[in-house]
């Protein structure tokens, strides 16, 4: 298995466990990918795409959870931010 792809085992997990915190309040993070650089691209749906501190619970939460379950990341963005 490659490196993305073990990477990319390791971020969907993560994801999982964090998905029931983001969908008690009606939103949802959908993986999207993750680039050679270990930029994870994931997409906020529901309540948390039209969240105005949805990039703080980005950047704060799920960021930081995937970037200490997974070796080799460097970043997690919204695709629909900037």
């Amino acid at each position: 298995m490659s490196d993305l792809a073990t990477m990319e085992e390791g971020v969907l997990e993560a994801i999982d466990a964090i998905r029931p915190a983001l969908q008690s309040d009606g939103g949802d993070i959908v993986f999207r990918g993750i680039d050679p650089d270990g930029v994870v691209s994931v997409e906020m749906v529901g309540a948390c795409g039209s969240c105005p501190v949805s990039t703080m619970t980005l950047k704060a939460g799920v960021e930081r959870i995937i970037m200490d379950r997974v070796p080799g990341i460097t970043e997690v963005r919204d695709i629909n931010e900037g």
